[in-house]
């Protein structure tokens, strides 16, 4: 039994999870990715152009953050987002587990081109004050990897990908999980309250503030542990 054999079977459940309650934009389709920390350097993530319904454990790939295969099915690649999740291990070492998904109220942010603000305590707190856009590039290609990069200095939990999706970060995939659900309540509720075309009230910048202390705070105290 390989040594990753957990990581690997916690990265397919959460997989099939998401895919059947829509995040990944479709059913059938193979879009999205999802990976964890696997150990120091190595991390494993979703295969490349398979139906999570048909992904089984042993073909989850698991790879250095220098992308050199580990372990898995050596005839699948992994995700052509395996970059992307690696920068974020690699500066965030509060992140154990990454989500790229397609949901539908968070794509609409990506194709307007609009940060969500803070507007619920539950949320800002969860994910950082401002879930902020990531410039456009194409999926897989280092102008991606590099523009991920050149946002996770503001500490948040999630983040738009503009014209793609969106990326939803945690402590632990439970937790990612989550922070995809509370993107999508947000991005929801925000995307009705501006349809209204009345003023959108935010929360206090008192309590914005206290929530990137939040996560700023959570992100020293993980580079401690390191």
């Amino acid at each position: 039994m390989s040594k990753y054999e957990n990581c690997k079977k916690s990265v397919l459940e959460a997989s099939i999870w998401l895919s059947e309650a829509g995040f990944f934009g479709s059913h059938r389709g193979t879009g999205g990715n999802v990976s964890v920390r696997a150990d120091e350097a190595a991390l494993a993530i979703t295969p490349s152009s398979v139906k999570y319904q048909e992904i089984r454990a042993s073909d989850i790939c698991v790879v250095g953050f220098d992308l050199s295969f580990i372990d898995g099915n050596d005839k699948l690649k992994p995700s052509v987002e395996a970059g992307m999740h690696s920068i974020i291990y690699q500066n965030r070492p509060d992140v154990n587990a990454v989500i790229h998904t397609h949901q539908i109220y968070g794509s609409i942010f990506s194709i307007i081109n609009t940060p969500i603000p803070a507007l619920f305590d539950e949320v800002s707190f969860s994910l950082g004050p401002v879930i902020e856009i990531i410039p456009y590039a194409l999926s897989g290609t280092p102008e991606l990897v590099n523009n991920v990069a050149g946002k996770l200095s503001n500490n948040a939990n999630a983040y738009v990908l503009q014209n793609h999706g969106i990326l939803a970060l945690g402590k632990t995939l439970d937790k990612a999980i989550l922070h995809a659900e509370l993107l999508e309540k947000v991005a929801n509720i925000y995307c009705l309250a501006l349809s209204t075309g009345k003023p959108i009230n935010t929360l206090p910048e008192a309590i914005s503030e206290l929530a990137m202390n939040i996560r700023n705070y959570e992100v020293q105290e993980a580079q401690g542990k390191k």
